[in-house]
């Protein structure tokens, strides 16, 4: 890896789909920066950076910093921070519980796109992550969905806005994935029912969403703009 090598901002890169996403950036010879909402988190690859996306001028810092450490802009920008909470059906859903997935999920990932707008370098490429619940209606989880929808709309947005500098906008829209998110309050047998949302009948791994994520980030994706790619083994 050189001074010259492309860098990457991985927002939410401590575990789950972000960590598999800093290697396979890693891998492919970028320099990675990630963030997590933890002062003690490592990062397995790079620099990792404190940020609270629900703070604009938090996730302008790691910005301010990554520029500070690699002297150049990023080339690339992932949008993976987010949260999700015990899900229930509309009727039944706690205000709280919505108010604080729209707080990280929505205001927290429009903090993220727009400073990434003011900041990704001319010919780069922002990815958000989302998820196919969007477009696959799963009882108990439209609050969640809802906010990952908001995202897409953004993204939609934004590739049409960016364009003129040839920076790429899109999304990536995984189905169940292994991930401490997907298993957190689930038992074996709606692991199970999850699973079958696919032909494969089974749960993605975080590397196959990585690997997506890291192609539409790359010059093998120029053509790619304002797309919602899914990665979800058939689900939808």
């Amino acid at each position: 890896m050189t001074s010259s090598s492309p860098v990457v901002i991985i927002f939410g890169g401590s575990r789950g789909i972000g960590a598999a996403c800093a290697s396979a950036f890693a891998t492919a010879g970028w320099q990675v920066c990630t963030t997590s909402t933890s002062a003690s988190s490592k990062a397995a690859h790079g620099q990792n950076y404190q940020a609270d996306i629900r703070d604009a001028a938090s996730v302008a810092s790691v910005f301010e910093q990554a520029r500070a450490q690699f002297g150049t802009a990023p080339q690339a920008v992932i949008a993976n921070a987010g949260i999700n909470v015990p899900g229930a059906p509309v009727g039944s859903f706690k205000p709280d519980d919505f108010r604080q997935l729209m707080e990280v999920n929505v205001i927290g990932a429009f903090n993220v796109l727009a400073e990434a707008a003011r900041q990704v370098r001319d010919g780069g490429s922002i990815v958000a992550i989302t998820t196919s619940l969007v477009r696959h209606v799963v009882p108990g989880t439209g609050p969640y969905a809802a906010t990952k929808a908001a995202v897409e709309s953004l993204v939609r947005a934004m590739a049409k806005e960016l364009s003129g500098r040839n920076i790429r906008v899109n999304g990536v829209a995984p189905g169940p994935v292994d991930t401490d998110l997907f298993n957190a309050g689930k038992t074996d047998q709606v692991k199970a029912r999850m699973a079958a949302f696919s032909p494969f009948n089974r749960i993605g791994r975080p590397e196959e969403i990585a690997e997506v994520v890291q192609f539409l980030a790359s010059d093998k994706a120029s053509w790619i703009q304002g797309q919602i790619v899914q990665p979800n083994g058939g689900m939808v």
